[in-house]
């Protein structure tokens, strides 16, 4: 029992005496003129927790970079072949239209005189109007550009629309010219009437001005104030088939006085009728 004491006390330590504590005190600032002023130590700046967002109303500093982690999510990149938005009042070529982006402003050109008769000379040239050219009473009611879109096989050709009158046919034809292949891309035949040309307008006041009919019921004044396309009421009233134009007259003020029918394919006065029977 004694040695087993005694090893006992040999492996006990001896426990260390705690050091008293020792204060330290500021050392002592000198006041006065000349005396050192200490610097003042900044107070440590406390960052947002990252995943907090910042208090309502507070934006972010010019200049400062947003928090670290939070960077743009992956795999929201932009999709591949998209460009840039374009500028406000722009359309985008590749959203232009085939007839629109690749269109020839100069086929909207007004015909000139020289378009116009190699159009008449192609038509009058065309087989299926062989009969109309030999004998030769028609006449050319109107001509205009014409442009079709892509995909027909005439975009971007240069075209002309031209409506004749065949008076020796009754019929009225309405035909495109292509001018670049010069040929007739179209022919139309029918016995419907176009509106009356500036000629046949002028022609048929002609006509009425020389009758002794309508000269004998002029009143003092009276000048053509107007002409009209005119079909006639009954089928058998000569201009109820035939291609015909009233001719009106009257005095300057605008009143009314007479009338008088003209038969274009003849060339003749057909009715001469006083305005308030009309």
């Amino acid at each position: 029992m004694a040695s087993s004491k005694k090893a006992v006390t040999a492996v006990k330590s001896v426990k260390p005496k705690p050091k008293a504590p020792t204060s330290r005190t500021a050392k002592p600032v000198r006041s006065g003129p000349g005396a050192p002023v200490p610097a003042a130590r900044a107070a440590p700046v406390k960052s947002a927790a990252p995943g907090k967002r910042a208090a309502p109303g507070k934006s972010a500093a010019p200049g400062k970079s947003a928090a670290p982690g939070k960077s743009a999510a992956p795999g929201k990149s932009a999709a591949p072949g998209k460009s840039a938005a374009p500028a406000k009042g722009t359309v985008p070529a590749r959203l232009l239209a085939p007839d629109i982006a690749k269109s020839d402003p100069s086929l909207f050109d007004p015909l000139t005189p020289g378009e116009i008769a190699d159009a008449v000379r192609t038509l009058t040239e065309d087989r299926r109007l062989g009969t109309m050219a030999k004998v030769g009473r028609y006449r050319v009611i109107c001509t205009e550009p014409l442009v079709v879109k892509p995909p027909h096989w005439m975009a971007g050709h240069r075209l002309v629309r031209v409506v004749v009158y065949d008076y020796a046919a009754d019929r009225a034809v309405d035909a495109c010219v292509d001018l670049d292949a010069g040929v007739v891309a179209h022919l139309e035949l029918n016995k419907g009437q176009p509106m009356l040309s500036r000629d046949e307008e002028a022609l048929a006041v002609s006509i009425a001005m020389v009758d002794d009919r309508v000269r004998g019921k002029l009143a003092l004044g009276d000048v053509p104030q107007s002409t009209l396309h005119y079909w006639g009421r009954s089928s058998g009233d000569l201009a109820f088939a035939r291609r015909s134009a009233a001719v009106v007259f009257g005095r300057t003020d605008g009143h009314a006085s007479l009338v008088a029918v003209v038969d274009l394919l003849e060339n003749i006065v057909t009715q001469v009728v006083a305005a308030e029977q009309w």
